[in-house]
């Protein structure tokens, strides 16, 4: 057993050292490839699909501030105002998931990114608690602008279409700097599902949520990532 203990000791010793060099390069390094990258590649060589792959890594200055603003209003409102999680929205969402047949989750952008970049897209627990703890690690070496940056570079948004520059090539034939409050809400609104939704054309649906993100970026004001801790 004493063998066990020190085998597992060493285990957690690594895994800690590994995730926390991992973070701090990342701090600064571009994201290259995610799991949920590699995961998507294996589904479509198993299910005999054409492989399709677009990622291309732009800073945030290269991102209009309409886009900035899109995801906060449409994922995340407190997101420049809590440490990674939002409570409030966590307690809504379980209340939402006892009453409706659709699940709901509550997971603030932070959280959305730690899963992103260093997990797979998996409901279990130990996942769960995973999220949590790279949550907490961002938040505690990154800035608001970083982790934004970061999200928006690696989230899917599209069949094979990863990050707001594919994005915005892949909808809207314009670089993600040029995108208009419409066209930011359009993708914004698709991220639920973006394997399903189609930011153009865009469905009732989606139409109708784009509208209300717009609305939303019209109320937030302005966008102040400078104001948050580095």
């Amino acid at each position: 057993m004493k063998r066990i203990f020190k085998f597992l000791f060493k285990v957690i010793v690594w895994a800690v050292l590994v995730s926390v060099s991992l973070v701090m390069v990342y701090k600064w390094v571009p994201v290259p490839i995610t799991p949920l990258m590699l995961i998507r590649s294996f589904e479509q060589s198993d299910n005999n699909l054409p492989k399709s792959w677009e990622h291309r890594w732009v800073s945030i200055d290269h991102i209009s501030i309409a886009m900035q603003k899109a995801v906060i209003c449409s994922e995340d409102q407190q997101f420049l105002n809590h440490n990674g999680f939002d409570l409030k929205a966590i307690e809504k969402a379980m209340d939402y998931n006892k009453k409706g047949k659709r699940i709901r989750g509550g997971s603030t952008i932070s959280q959305q990114t730690a899963k992103n970049v260093f997990l797979w897209p998996e409901r279990s627990w130990f996942r769960k608690g995973l999220e949590t703890y790279f949550t907490f690690l961002i938040e505690l070496c990154w800035s608001k602008s970083r982790i934004l940056e970061v999200y928006l570079n690696s989230v899917e948004m599209g069949s094979g279409i990863y990050g707001v520059e594919a994005a915005a090539q892949y909808w809207f034939k314009k670089s993600a700097k040029k995108l208009t409050n419409y066209e930011a809400a359009a993708i914004a609104a698709i991220l639920p599902n973006p394997r399903e939704y189609k930011a153009a054309p865009a469905s009732a649906y989606i139409q109708k949520r784009k509208q209300w993100i717009v609305r939303q970026m019209n109320f937030y004001g302005p966008l102040r990532l400078e104001d948050t801790h580095e």
